[in-house]
């Protein structure tokens, strides 16, 4: 990608706009630059080209920015996760063969360490939680938040909140309005670079509602149907469990799907269940279901094998009930045995009684809805941007964050996606603006 992203966030954060690449104060026109998304992706994206010398307007179809973010923080902002570069990328690829090239470029360019750094200047020192997770010391996004826009508005960006893009007209070139009118609103100038960081489709009443799609197809843009990701699934229950175990965690368990094994927590819930090991599972499970029910398989006890276990569940019953047998020899909690009964009565023999209770299998019938998906799958395809996350169909429209074809599990790697690709795409943005001609060259 030829750039350093994490020297962007440098320049930033002295509040300069001179990167050493040729912005000087004689010009007499500032390149104006557009952002359509107030999330993460667009934020850093307008940052990036603010603080490479261009006029910057951010516009957001909602009355206040950031409304995702904020709700990503409910729970404590996960910024990104302390791995190294060798173990985070691989996150990236889901099921497929590996990681998309671009995608792996752009957090080569902003990796973690540099996002940290990034919030330190905000006034917000990070912490690496037990699990490798980072997050920021007040564990809230609120306050970065506050702090990244005062920047920005320091920086020169303008906002306009309630104004969104429309598309492109038949020449090409882009519309924009505003929601009190409903229509075409000409007082936008048209930039010289605009980017694109319009979500994907969760959480529609945040501002992410997908209805970009339809604008990018129309234009022959190639765009991956949107999935629902790190989400919960569906799974038909019999009435003791969705009664009586809603809402109850599983702990220490392990969950398989194809030839994909994790390890974590899950949550059963009344229509299925969700939770760390699920979202984790997520690619392997909409690959299945695309061919039709997905079965899982449900390891109760992982951290025993099943010689360890048929030992245990050998040992004199007496005259407690199963339950109680497998509360004192395997440690199984009542929602442990309840859904080892759903695959049927329980096996007498100790052996296939351990086979059982390490291999559950479970039906997925599909995945719970897209509108309250912590992320969505799919997107804007890899082969219609260049390297520069520029649209090969509209020179000098750009796109980030979740609007192109990724996933990723929770953990840190959606936000330092989101803000990578940013990253990236605001460069891509500044230079076309500032008219590169080896970025032009590129493009055609």
């Amino acid at each position: 990608m030829g750039y350093s992203a994490a020297r962007v966030m440098r320049a930033a954060a002295r509040g300069g706009n001179r990167l050493g690449i040729g912005v000087t104060e004689r010009e007499q026109k500032l390149p104006c630059g557009m952002v359509v998304g107030g999330g993460p992706a667009g934020l850093m994206a307008a940052e990036v080209m603010a603080a490479g010398g261009m006029s910057v307007t951010v516009l957001d179809r909602m009355p206040s920015l950031g409304r995702k973010f904020l709700l990503a923080g409910r729970g404590g902002l996960n910024l990104t996760h302390s791995e190294p570069l060798e173990r985070f990328l691989p996150r990236y690829a889901g099921a497929g063969s590996g990681a998309p090239a671009h995608l792996v470029a752009a957090v080569a360019a902003l990796p973690p360490e540099a996002v940290r750094a990034w919030a330190e200047a905000l006034g917000q020192p990070t912490f690496v939680g037990s699990s490798g997770r980072v997050f920021p010391r007040s564990f809230k996004t609120s306050p970065l938040l506050r702090a990244w826009l005062a920047r920005l508005r320091e920086a020169g960006v303008r906002f306009e909140r309630r104004a969104e893009w429309l598309g492109w007209d038949a020449a090409g070139a882009p519309k924009f309005g505003r929601q009190e009118t409903a229509a075409t609103d000409a007082a936008f100038e048209r930039p010289d670079a605009l980017v694109l960081a319009l979500g994907g489709a969760s959480w529609p009443r945040l501002g992410s509602d997908g209805g970009w799609v339809p604008l990018f197809q129309a234009a022959g843009i190639a765009v991956t149907p949107l999935q629902a990701a790190n989400c919960g699934v569906l799974i038909v229950w019999t009435p003791h469990i969705s009664e009586r175990f809603a809402g109850t965690p599983l702990k220490r368990i392990a969950l398989t799907c194809g030839n994909v094994r994790v390890t974590g927590e899950a949550m059963v819930t009344l229509s299925g269940l969700e939770g760390g090991a699920i979202y984790a599972l997520g690619p392997a499970i909409r690959q299945s279901l695309s061919h039709g029910a997905a079965l899982l398989h449900l390891d109760l006890r992982p951290d025993l094998s099943l010689t360890e276990l048929t030992e245990r569940l050998a040992r004199p019953r007496g005259s407690a009930s199963l339950a109680n047998h497998l509360r004192k020899v395997a440690s199984l909690a009542p929602v442990a045995v309840a859904l080892l009964r759903e695959a049927g009565p329980p096996p007498a023999d100790a052996e296939a009684l351990a086979a059982r209770i390490k291999t559950v299998p479970l039906t997925v019938n599909g995945l719970a809805p897209i509108a309250r998906a912590i992320s969505t799958a799919g997107g804007v395809a890899w082969d219609a941007i260049d390297d520069n996350f520029m649209l090969r169909a509209r020179p000098g429209t750009f796109v980030a964050g979740e609007m192109l074809d990724w996933d990723a599990p929770t953990g840190g790697y959606l936000l330092q996606a989101a803000f990578a690709t940013g990253a990236a795409a605001g460069f891509g943005a500044l230079n076309w603006a500032r008219g590169h001609d080896d970025h032009r060259a590129r493009a055609e």
